[in-house]
């Protein structure tokens, strides 16, 4: 049994987490049939092979063969260890562990735990002076005055922490927090004399939340003239800044439903295109968004609006981030904002309508973009800086692996400096070639002379190995066929790993459980049996399966066991003729073997 949860407790909390509403949450599901697909988050795709079993509890990808239950899949996708998996879980559904469950050498120590409680607790002090103590007052008027509402507040769960060294210290002594281990994970600080306070003094409180919505970290603002004006906690295993995203917990349902998200610069931008109805929005914590962060972001959607500072720094800053999103696969459009404005300024001179109209709704194209980056270097009443301008975006154009994409920039380029489209496709081709890009093929417009890629035909399995793989998927939805199999066949199968899946399912069984196939996973010993075990869990099974069809399956397996005892037994006795100098015997016993092995092969095929 993985770790030490007691297996009831482990599966109250499987059917309290249905799989689909899980991995719902990080993918589109389209429900065809009784399944429901979606691409893979595991590997890149562009047609669904992604299936979710909701009666079996299970998923499995037909492309790269991953599957397992809600909790391998939290595994997977969040490389998470069990414990860790079944810790979100429980969670997530409300539940609590038992207490006297203890796990060594785990990612989420006891002393991660207490910082995360520490946070827990300060997110609710912070907020609480912020909105109903004479201390935060000048906080929360800030808040107002750049444009805030009550609810906007209290959704991010703005703070103020207090001017006061000691207060914070003080606080969390009373909660059982000892202050060096505090100083250790960034929650408080200490200076050279060894005097502890709060790191945040006197500043708006932002509370940085991870994917999961627990608090681990902190932004705060400063309403004065204090340096910096944005301060973050410190750099911890909990809180890495170029691993976060901020606001990425509540903007997830969003950005799924909406299949897009919207990337800002800040807290601020966030929040303000927040209020303004732009709930789809990210941002980084004071950084240039990282490899990490981008990945991040596109394995729950394709498409990013880059809404940075329309200021010479925000350009740049989008150029750097458009080139990376787009290298990790991701479709880049960036925001069309005028003025040199940021978005929190934009919002509150324009208001919501024009933001999510004029600049949102109005967003380029990457290569759009690009080639507006590209001119503002150059001016394009000098002939000299004509010519270079169009060789740089021709080399970006040849980058460009949609032929309709290419084509349809090249015609605004050659109308917009009057030269021969043909010439700039011929000078995109040239650029393709020298650096390997394979050249788009012709298209076929003939019906009568279409070319085909020969198709690659899977190699057929035998009838045994076939009816092996139907019998134990029906053994795993039904307790009575698999006794019936028990008692007729027992471990006769004659695939190795189909030995070792029934072996586990008999034992299953026979310790009282009934039939569940995302259960019966936990018990199995190695990772290739379980996702065997899931790929047959998908195959289509009837409702209403007859004992004969139970019989038919059982006896194409027997008989291939019993014919190859028969050949070994055969074998032995040519060996024994032989051995006794009679070849005219050993002679007609291989052509007995000869014959059943030509009658196997004929039933298998």
């Amino acid at each position: 049994m993985p770790g030490q949860i007691p297996e009831e407790t482990i599966e109250q909390i499987r059917k309290s987490n249905d799989i689909v509403d899980i991995v719902g949450e990080y993918i589109q599901l389209k429900k065809q049939g009784r399944n429901y697909f979606g691409l893979c988050p595991f590997h890149g795709e562009k047609t669904p092979s992604f299936s979710v079993a909701q009666d079996k509890q299970i998923f499995h990808c037909f492309g790269c063969g991953k599957g397992g239950n809600v909790v391998t899949f939290i595994m997977e996708i969040e490389g998470y260890s069990f414990y860790q998996a079944i810790t979100y879980l429980a969670e997530k559904s409300g539940q609590e562990l038992p207490e006297q469950i203890q796990q060594k050498n785990e990612h989420h120590s006891s002393e991660h735990q207490d910082v995360l409680k520490a946070y827990e607790w300060l997110t609710k002090l912070y907020h609480h002076l912020l909105r109903h103590t004479k201390e935060g007052k000048e906080g929360y008027h800030y808040l107002l005055d750049r444009g805030f509402t009550d609810e906007i507040i209290d959704a991010f769960q703005l703070g103020f922490s207090p001017k006061s060294k000691d207060f914070v210290v003080q606080f969390l002594e009373n909660k059982g927090f000892h202050r060096q281990t505090m100083v250790k994970a960034g929650v408080l600080t200490a200076n050279e004399e060894n005097d502890v306070t709060d790191r945040f003094r006197g500043r708006v409180m932002f509370p940085i939340r991870n994917h999961t919505g627990k608090c681990v970290g902190f932004g705060g603002r400063t309403i004065t003239d204090q340096q910096p004006k944005y301060l973050n906690s410190p750099e911890t295993e909990l809180f890495q800044k170029g691993k976060l995203l901020y606001n990425f917990d509540l903007a997830r349902p969003q950005i799924r439903a909406k299949s897009e998200a919207v990337l800002f610069e800040g807290y601020m931008d966030v929040i303000s295109a927040y209020q303004a109805g732009v709930t789809n929005g990210l941002a980084t914590l004071g950084t240039s968004i990282t490899e990490s962060q981008a990945k991040l972001i596109k394995r729950y959607v394709d498409t990013i609006i880059i809404c940075y500072d329309s200021d010479q720094a925000g350009i740049q800053a989008s150029h750097k981030a458009a080139k990376l999103l787009k290298k990790v696969g991701c479709t880049v459009k960036v925001a069309n904002m005028q003025h040199g404005m940021d978005p929190d300024d934009y919002i509150r001179e324009y208001g919501a309508d024009r933001f999510k109209k004029e600049v949102i709704d109005l967003s380029d194209p990457y290569m759009t973009f690009l080639m507006k980056y590209i001119r503002k270097d150059f001016n394009l009443n000098l002939e000299g800086d004509r010519i270079q301008y169009v060789e740089n975006v021709l080399d970006e154009l040849a980058q460009i692996d949609k032929p309709v994409e290419r084509e349809h920039y090249l015609k605004e380029l050659a109308n917009d400096f009057d030269l021969s489209w043909q010439t700039l496709a011929q000078e995109i081709s040239t650029r393709r070639q020298k650096v390997g890009v394979q050249q788009d093929k012709p298209k076929q417009t003939s019906h009568t002379n279409i070319i085909t890629k020969p198709v690659k035909t899977k190699k057929l399995l035998p009838a045994y190995h076939n009816a092996e793989r139907q019998l134990i998927a029906y053994m795993l939805t039904d307790v009575t066929i698999a006794d019936k199999v028990k008692e007729e066949l027992g471990g006769a199968f004659n695939v190795d790993e189909h030995k070792v899946i029934v072996t586990y399912l008999y034992a299953f069984y026979e310790e009282g459980h009934e039939s569940n196939i995302s259960q019966f996973i936990e018990f199995l010993p190695d990772h290739a049996t379980k996702e065997l075990v899931v790929q047959i869990g998908m195959i289509p099974i009837h409702d209403d399966i007859t004992s004969q069809e139970i019989n038919d399956y059982i006896r194409t397996i027997y008989l291939e066991q019993s014919d190859k005892v028969k050949i070994n037994q055969l074998k032995a006795k040519q060996k024994e003729a032989e051995r006794q100098n009679d070849p005219v015997k050993a002679a007609q016993i291989g052509m007995e073997i000869l014959e059943i092995q030509r009658q196997l092969k004929n039933s298998n095929h």
